[in-house]
Parts: C-alpha cells; structure tokens; sequence
C-alpha cells in the first residue's frame, strides 16, 4: 500500500503540465517532456521532466533528471527547491494547496521524508564520480605538481570531470569548470558521497570562484582514504594536505576528512591502534585535534597530533622541500612507524 506522500506525487503527476507550468515558468515543454535549467527554474535545457507515463516504476510521469548535475526526483522535489522549502511539511502544504486538497496534519507524510532524494545525495555523488575519468595526464595532475605532490599512488579515488557544473551562489546561473571528483567512501569501502574542487584550466590553482570547493552526499564520518586502514591511520582536513604528508610518508594509510568539523567526527576502524592526527595551523585545527584526541583515547587508541610549520603541510611541502619536511615530521611520529611507513636514503 502507498503512502499518503507517494500518492500526493502521483496526484501531482497526473498534472504534470501544470505543475511545470507554474513552478518551473522558464521552460518549456519539448514533446513528452518539460525542458528547463535546474529544479529552482533556472532558464536552460539541462533538466527535463517526463510529463506522461505509468504512475510507478521508470518512465513514470512526474520523474525528473537533471542531466548537469545529476541528479532526480518527483514533483515533490520541484516544488520543495523551485519554493525554497527546507520543512517537508512546508511541501506538503503548498502541494496541496496546488491541488486544491483540504490541509491535513504533517504526521501523515512523515514517512515521505526518507523517501525524497535529496538534491546532492549519496546516488547523484555515484553518478557523478562514474562520470569522470581516471586523473593522469590531466589538470588535476598538474595542479597537483603545482602544489608539490609528486606522490600519487594508490589515487583511484580521485577522479577528473572536464566540464563539471558549478552554481558558485543560489542567485548566480550555472558555470562550467574542470574539477576534481574524490569519492567519500566509509570504513567498508561503500561510496557516500563526493568532494568536488573546482580548477583553473590552466591547472596552476583552484577555479577563481568564490566556493570552489563543494561536498555532496553523505561525510559524516567517512573520508577520501589513501591506502587501506589497519592498526595505524593518519586523517587531515583537506586532499592536499593529506597527499603532502603521502610524499614523505607513502606507506600510511591516511584519509582527508574535507573538513574541520568533519575531522573531529571521522568513525575508527576496529582494529585502530593508533591515529595521527594532521593539525592545520588555525583555532578550527586545534579545536578539531582535541576534540579526536578525546574520542581516540575514550576508544583505547594512542592518538598523536602531527603539527605544520606553515598554515598545513602543503605549505610546509612548498617552502620546506621533501628532505626537511620528512625530518620534521620523522620526529613526530612513534620510532617504529620510521622503518615501516617511510622512505628515505640513509
């Protein structure tokens, strides 16, 4: 049996066109389908929905894809961005509002909510990073030497989209950038989301856009992993400083968590013995640090923070070279991590 929300989508489906019409007023219809830019009803050709078809299963009226970014939904999903609706309760309301249905409580439709698919979902990230192509021989190559990182192994996470879709603010239209697609996997290896990082063509530095870093999906304690995890992980914020860290010492597994919040919130594979922590120079990086120092050590894992000279080891891996950097931090981690994680001459 349906839900109350599965049938207030098919109810709107049977009135596809109208729905269309008068959410997404910027396009226009192209055969069975109604072409339009985005799901927020920005001018263009990029989303289409199919506006007649079965009420369930592939090719159902209703259903919409957005070829640029890609994602889909139903037309509970048109109405909840082209309205800016962040309370599924509000989309219920103005749905049948549309419809000219009687208001009922939200209790009703709770079960709606874990049955939309959200605008960046784990499923857009899959699609998204099955999109893009492996990063040799690309800018993303490039930008990475640029910045020092000659140590790429073990990078097939890491993914290259030459025209990759990009909304820098919700008022601005879409632009066109290379970027690099990492894929944000958790402890069994499972995809959940991806981070996109917008480049300049020249390869030389990031997209001159004001965000030109995006996640998508779900990050909460997953990462971008280098290596596979045992007894010993080092986990940063950000790929470049994770990799910075993989030139000196290219046999750790490590993992870049994207962010500060996130770092704090990684989850520890079972047999964890010990983690490193690499700590950006900043309040957010040391608020991060001691936060995973008090989760690892509450765990029974030795934590030990690894600390730049610079903002964060990139900068250290730019201005101190190879040689330097691995003998700051070969004085940092346990002595019998040397002869198993790193390589140098003697």
């Amino acid at each position: 049996m349906s839900s109350p929300a599965s049938e207030l989508a098919q109810r709107l489906a049977r009135e596809a066109e109208a729905v269309c019409r008068h959410y997404l007023s910027n396009g226009r219809r192209q055969g069975n389908y109604w072409l339009v830019g985005d799901a927020r009803n920005t001018p263009g050709r990029s989303l289409f929905v199919r506006l007649s078809g079965p009420e369930s299963c592939k090719g159902a009226a209703g259903n919409w894809v957005d070829a640029a970014l890609g994602e889909h939904g139903d037309l509970l999903d048109i109405i909840r961005e082209a309205c800016r609706l962040d309370d599924f309760r509000d989309v219920v309301i103005e749905a049948r509002r549309f419809l000219s249905l009687p208001q009922t409580t939200p209790g009703s439709v709770h079960s709606r909510i874990q049955a939309i698919t959200p605008i960046g979902s784990p499923e857009s990230a899959r699609r998204l990073f099955a999109m893009s192509r492996s990063i040799e021989a690309t800018i993303v190559e490039r930008y990475f030497r640029h910045r020092g990182i000659t140590a790429l192994h073990e990078t097939a996470n890491l993914r290259f989209h030459p025209r990759c879709y990009c909304r820098p603010d919700n008022r601005s239209t879409l632009q066109i950038w290379p970027a690099m697609i990492a894929a944000v996997t958790d402890l069994n290896g499972k995809l959940t989301g991806a981070h996109r990082t917008w480049l300049d063509p020249s390869g030389h530095d990031k997209a001159p856009i004001e965000t030109p870093r995006r996640a998508m999906g779900s990050l909460l304690g997953h990462g971008v992993r280098f290596g596979v995890a045992r007894d010993v992980i080092a986990a940063g914020e950000g790929i470049e400083t994770v990799l910075s860290l993989r030139c000196v010492m290219p046999d750790m597994p490590m993992m870049a968590a994207l962010s500060s919040a996130h770092l704090a919130a990684i989850l520890f594979p079972a047999s964890l013995h010990r983690l490193y922590i690499l700590r950006d120079n900043d309040t957010a990086g040391d608020n991060a640090s001691a936060i995973l120092v008090e989760r690892a050590t509450a765990a029974g894992i030795e934590a030990i923070i690894l600390s730049p000279a610079f903002d964060d080891f990139n900068d250290d891996l730019r201005r101190l070279g190879v040689d330097d950097l691995q003998a700051a931090i070969r004085g940092q981690i346990a002595p019998e991590d040397v002869a198993r994680f790193m390589r140098f001459s003697a």
